[in-house]
């Protein structure tokens, strides 16, 4: 019996002739035709002003900052309950990131910890859409506008995301997208930075070509390019542009894919987890999710490394989520956290995360339902 791996990349079909394509070209660096296509597409798609990409959603993350101007003796309000890229791309500033408590149903920022963590030195809010499931966007909204703060939304998971009919990412000031090999698209590695407001849109370009006008120079708009800010080299080959534009045209299927094991869980697992006090995922109403991920609340931590096992024992691989950075040793010595993160401790322990990836099939669906409905938590 084949293994069923927690997470795989799709093979889309035109990976290889788009990538040979890229390599017959005399366009190997940043913003060749593929670059054009992936970003074209990205703001179609999303309904973002501006698209840049990124060589990962961790330099996204880290541009935004730089465009905030982020510097030592500012805040910035995070979950503690994310990926360390959220809290680095504040710290590698010299900011110090302020972690703040989740909601215990959607695992998102819990907008009553962010009021109470602002200072007069908050100068932003990152959040993360857990799972692709929008945070209290309009809660949070109303706190930027309250203290004038900016809005990031890391939307690593959220690509296809939507909340009251509007594309995750678009909200804030900026978004971010990751194309890391877990995600729903992907590139093996890859970001980009979604810009909202048309003000910051030509010193992002700069910035993410090592602080030159050389993007301007290319589209023939100054006759040579200079170094005219500060930046770094945030931008990917047209080679793995090539690759993404082959997995970004077959979206919609990868969705579709991706969805009916998401629904298979959610529907199969019902009376399992009613019987056995386990939660199962939690979708607010007005939000539409990109079944990025999959995710049952056990009752102890005992459970959690229990389920974990016995999905092992049947070669089926289910893991565990992030741990709290508001105790790791990174956010002990680099962040402030004003109120313990009780929720994030908890579910740290307790949340299992399923396989879901396009490639499974519906026998394979099947037989994680069978294998975790076997698993007995009473």
């Amino acid at each position: 019996m084949d293994r069923i791996m927690f997470s795989e990349p799709f093979h889309a079909g035109n990976e290889l002739a788009y990538v040979e394509a890229a390599l017959k070209s005399t366009v190997w660096h940043g913003d060749g035709p593929f670059t054009d296509r992936a970003t074209r597409w990205l703001v179609e798609r999303t309904g973002t002003r501006h698209a840049l990409l990124t060589t990962s959603c961790t330099h996204a993350l880290e541009l935004a900052s730089l465009l905030l101007e982020l510097e030592p003796g500012d805040e910035v309000i995070c979950p503690s309950f994310t990926f360390s890229s959220t809290a680095t791309a504040i710290a590698v500033r010299g900011a110090v990131p302020v972690f703040v408590d989740v909601d215990e149903q959607t695992l998102n920022i819990d907008p009553s910890c962010v009021e109470a963590a602002v200072t007069d030195r908050t100068k932003a809010i990152y959040i993360v859409h857990y799972g692709g499931i929008a945070c209290d966007l309009p809660a949070l909204q109303a706190i930027a506008d309250r203290h004038g703060l900016s809005i990031v939304e890391d939307n690593a998971h959220s690509l296809g995301a939507y909340y009251r009919g509007q594309h995750l990412g678009t909200f804030g000031t900026f978004g971010t997208q990751s194309w890391h090999d877990t995600k729903n698209v992907t590139s093996g590695e890859g970001g980009a930075l979604l810009i909202n407001d048309d003000r910051y849109a030509e010193r992002a370009e700069i910035i993410r070509e090592k602080g030159t006008n050389r993007s301007r120079f290319l589209r023939g708009q100054v006759d040579k390019y200079t170094w005219v800010d500060q930046g770094s080299s945030y931008l990917p080959s047209d080679l793995l542009a090539a690759l993404l534009v082959a997995q970004l045209e077959r979206f919609d299927d990868i969705q579709e894919r991706r969805h009916a094991v998401w629904s298979s869980y959610h529907e199969n697992l019902r009376g399992w987890a009613s019987d056995g006090g386990v939660q199962l995922m939690t979708v607010p109403d007005g939000c539409e999710h990109p079944a990025h991920l999959y995710f049952v609340t056990m009752p102890s931590h005992e459970h959690q490394l229990g389920l974990i096992e016995h999905l092992k024992e049947r070669d089926i691989v289910a893991t565990f989520h992030y741990q709290p950075l508001d105790s790791s040793v990174a956010g002990l010595r680099l962040g402030r956290t004003p109120a313990p993160c009780t929720v994030t401790a908890d579910r740290a322990l307790r949340i299992v995360r399923l396989p879901l990836h396009a490639g499974m099939s519906a026998a394979d669906t099947e037989r994680v339902v069978a294998a975790v409905s076997e698993y007995p938590t009473r």
